[in-house]
């Protein structure tokens, strides 16, 4: 593992740019039409790992890369789902955690192939929900892991849908993260992570955090994912 970088301006300026990355990297992946149908889920993660190399230098990832489709979307994280080949009238999310340079990004979007008016109404929602979540976030200024999950369940609720996850979102840093942080719970907003979010980790060092929405039709058999960071980012000042 490298050095810990500690000055706390350079470590959001590097985990800013790590999401500018992310981004552009799925600007690329939308442009290059790899979520497409006929292709499986296998491929097109396999076809942005060759592209975030390629365009990126990238060739590590600091969680595994999930690509999920049609019913394949109500899962969560953990679920390995058998590989799926994607339908003309899909709804697909993308998560990925690519490293640059030693910094983690975490990045996931959806994506409606066909007309369908419930998975555009599903995918229309998820920035909405993430964005609403932030503001609770801003406003809450000791607002703890659990606190900031069980708002976005009743977010999610509120907007006509069910929260899919178990966690609402991570600690995000230098890599690997999770060996500076410290428990597991604490590093997740979740039930029973009751500790202050805007604080410091075992190191020393301010946490920073990712928040993701997980929302599910169970009765259509649809889901959709939307997450990238939370506290810094998007001209948000530092905590």
């Amino acid at each position: 593992m490298s050095a810990l970088v500690e000055d706390e301006g350079l470590r959001v300026a590097r985990l800013v740019e790590a999401q500018h990355n992310a981004e552009a990297l799925f600007e690329h992946v939308q442009a290059q039409r790899l979520v497409s149908p006929g292709s499986t889920e296998r491929r097109i993660s396999d076809e942005i790992r060759d592209l975030a190399a390629d365009s990126f230098g990238t060739s590590r990832w600091w969680h595994k890369r999930i690509v999920r489709s049609g019913p394949n979307t109500l899962l969560p994280y953990r679920a390995n789902p058998p590989d799926r080949v994607v339908d003309d009238d899909d709804i697909v999310f993308l998560d990925f955690g690519p490293i640059f340079e030693q910094w983690e990004a975490d990045f996931g979007r959806t994506y409606v192939l066909g007309h369908d008016p419930a998975k555009h109404a599903l995918a229309a929602a998820l920035p909405d929900v993430w964005a609403a979540g932030r503001q609770f976030f801003e406003s809450t200024p000791d607002i703890t892991g659990e606190q900031l999950y069980d708002h976005m369940v009743d977010l999610g609720r509120d907007a006509g849908w069910e929260f899919g996850g178990h966690i609402a979102g991570h600690l995000v840093g230098q890599f690997p993260h999770e060996k500076i942080s410290g428990d597991d719970v604490g590093e997740h907003i979740m039930p029973g992570s009751d500790q202050p979010m805007r604080r410091h980790d075992r190191a020393g060092l301010a946490c920073h955090w990712i928040l993701e929405v997980h929302l599910v039709d169970r009765t259509r058999q649809i889901g959709g994912f939307h997450e990238e960071l939370l506290d810094i980012g998007n001209d948000q000042p530092t905590p």
